[in-house]
């Protein structure tokens, strides 16, 4: 299976990175807030894998997928990942997702997937700098909201761009992929990405959705949300010399199968 952006202006990611102070401390950074175009690409991984085990053994079935992202106005390659989405116990409804990025990340992220009838609500998700307290009449987020991109991208809420579509839309039938690294799973990144930007945490949902148009047809529609969380620069207002801050690096999309 093959899954394409709805339209161009779907697909939007938004990320917080260091910046290029020339000396230590380091406590400038910029704020990315790019469209893109992206292709996802689904086959199955074969036959189920077997996992030897005591009282019993466990057989496990998934797709391997390849995800092949580009600048939506230059076209340039932004992101490649590939990965396996599995079914780790049917009765129990446990997957899991497993990835890597050439940036020298690798995951193991786990939960549960579930299924819903009809038209629902997208839970919100912050897109925002996460300090130990709140920063107030400084303006230290105000990049988010000056940065290109900002409208249609909603920093506090990115998510609001999935339910701007399906608010217009008679949706049939959901099934929900919904994993987080927190969940006995972890991230591994290479030494250079522990030291810059470390990639900590990682949580995504996928939204399966059957869609009925206008004319009574039906067609499948994903629409994901996925954040990374990435923890550089001092937490000025901690008490905790060591604590950063941490920077969700958020990816949403909508796209349709081919």
């Amino acid at each position: 299976m093959i899954a394409v952006p709805i339209n161009s202006n779907s697909p939007r990611n938004t990320v917080g990175c260091p910046g290029k102070s020339a000396s230590p401390p380091r406590e400038d950074f910029c704020i990315e807030i790019m469209p893109y175009v992206e292709t996802l690409t689904f086959t199955p991984i074969g036959a189920p894998v077997p996992n030897r085990g005591f009282p019993i053994d466990t057989f496990v079935v998934g797709l391997h997928y390849q995800q092949v992202v580009s600048d939506a106005k230059t076209f340039q390659p932004l992101h490649i990942e590939n990965g396996m989405w599995l079914l780790l116990d049917k009765e129990q409804n446990i997957v899991s997702r497993l990835s890597s990025i050439p940036h020298g990340d690798s995951l193991l992220a786990i939960g549960k997937t579930s299924d819903i009838d009809g038209n629902f609500k997208i839970p919100s998700t912050k897109g925002l700098p996460i300090l130990d307290k709140p920063v107030l009449g400084l303006g230290y987020a105000d990049p988010y909201f000056t940065a290109e991109g900002v409208p249609p991208f909603v920093p506090s809420n990115p998510n609001q761009m999935l339910q701007d579509v399906i608010d217009k839309q008679k949706l049939v039938n959901t099934v929900i992929l919904d994993v987080s690294t927190e969940n006995e799973g972890g991230i591994s990144n290479i030494p250079f990405i522990k030291k810059n930007a470390d990639a900590t945490s990682f949580k995504s949902t996928f939204w399966i959705e059957e869609v009925e148009d206008k004319a009574g047809n039906n067609f499948l529609q994903l629409q994901y949300s996925q954040t990374t969380d990435l923890d550089f620069i001092k937490d000025f207002t901690s008490k905790d010399p060591d604590k950063l801050i941490v920077w969700p690096h958020v990816d949403v999309a909508t796209l349709v199968k081919q």
